[in-house]
């Protein structure tokens, strides 16, 4: 694959997150589907403005709510870093972010601060607390919504992409399960950036990553999961993480997607299927299947993850950025990145980062 076509693919994982974070601005967080229909029709197809008292009321169509915004921090101190420094990203949200926020949850930019985030802003504003004393215990996808810019810079280093993204989500997320799932995201988004495609076969690829000491994840089984041979040693342990079970879902989910006996229709009731709930093991599942059903329509991947309801912003953030990934930037429509906020300084960005991403 040449250097332009890995461009492509990393620039569409970026403003393809950034798209399906607009996109959800709107109609986020209708766990009752009736009402979203009320309020928005049958079928949302573009940028709309929140409701007057819902979340992120007063903001307009198009622009990002607070993940997109602090996904925007992340990708400058990568380009301005060449790669992640921890201590410059952790000072731009020092002085960029928690001055805005007040600790309640209608705050700060995209008027929505999630739970991850504000207690950090407790810990490190209130508390005084030095960072790497910041995480809790929120089982959301919030630092793989800012992390997938550090998995697109390190696509092709999966091990400084599995270090940096494990060191980056313990600031605001400490819960072992949630941390090896958030890295498993990424390294899955790496793997999309380099060309390889979300199906049946990649949870594999992902294994022999960790077979080679570049994933940190224990395992104890041979190749297609055979069970060990009586007398074979523990394996040594590669990382942190005692279970590879979250490399293994995404290949569950792509194969679902092709499999004529199991048919989610239309997709966008992904979201009853997997739960429409904030939690990581709701969201992942279903941004999995959606970016497999829909590898090459960005599109109908973005609008399922949105229609479906509950927590659909970050639903089409993970689907958009997979998805981008697959399709790149020269496949997302033009109309959403047209009717995106700030578009041609978010298009600039994309381009340093994946620049670096390719000179590696």
């Amino acid at each position: 694959m040449s250097n332009n076509d890995i461009q492509d693919r990393a620039e569409g994982a970026l403003l393809g997150a950034w798209i399906g974070d607009a996109l959800g601005l709107g109609p986020h967080w209708y766990y009752n589907l009736e009402k979203l229909h009320q309020d928005y029709g049958d079928w949302i197809h573009q940028y709309t403005d929140p409701k007057p008292g819902r979340y992120h009321d007063g903001m307009k169509a198009g622009q990002l709510s607070q993940s997109g915004f602090i996904l925007a921090l992340m990708v400058r101190s990568l380009i301005e870093c060449d790669g992640y420094d921890e201590k410059d990203f952790c000072k731009r949200i020092d002085e960029e972010l928690f001055p805005l926020l007040d600790g309640t949850p209608i705050s700060g930019p995209g008027q929505y601060t999630s739970q991850s985030i504000r207690e950090a802003w407790r810990r490190r504003v209130r508390q005084k607390l030095p960072w790497g004393q910041t995480g809790g215990h929120a089982d959301t996808t919030e630092a793989i919504e800012r992390t997938l810019a550090i998995a697109v810079r390190y696509a092709f280093q999966p091990s400084q992409l599995a270090t940096a993204i494990t060191a980056n989500t313990l600031l605001t997320q400490i819960d072992e399960t949630v941390v090896s799932m958030t890295v498993a995201f990424g390294a899955v988004l790496g793997l999309l950036v380099q060309g390889h495609a979300l199906d049946a076969d990649l949870s594999g690829k992902l294994m022999r990553l960790v077979k080679g000491g570049e994933l940190p994840f224990h395992a104890v089984t041979s190749d297609d999961l055979e069970p060990p041979r009586p007398g074979d040693p523990d394996p040594p342990r590669s990382g942190r993480f005692a279970s590879p079970d979250p490399l293994l879902s995404p290949s569950y989910m792509a194969a679902a997607a092709v499999d004529p006996g199991i048919r989610i229709e239309p997709a966008w009731k992904v979201s009853t299927v997997y739960g429409m709930p904030c939690a990581i093991y709701h969201m992942l599942p279903a941004a999995y299947y959606l970016s497999a059903r829909f590898h090459n329509d960005f599109e109908s991947a973005v609008l399922h993850a949105v229609n479906g309801g509950g927590q659909n912003q970050v639903r089409a953030i993970l689907t958009g950025a997979l998805t981008g990934a697959q399709t790149g930037l020269s496949g997302i429509p033009h109309r959403f990145l047209d009717g995106l906020e700030n578009i041609d300084k978010l298009r600039e960005m994309a381009t340093e980062l994946a620049v670096q991403a390719t000179n590696v």
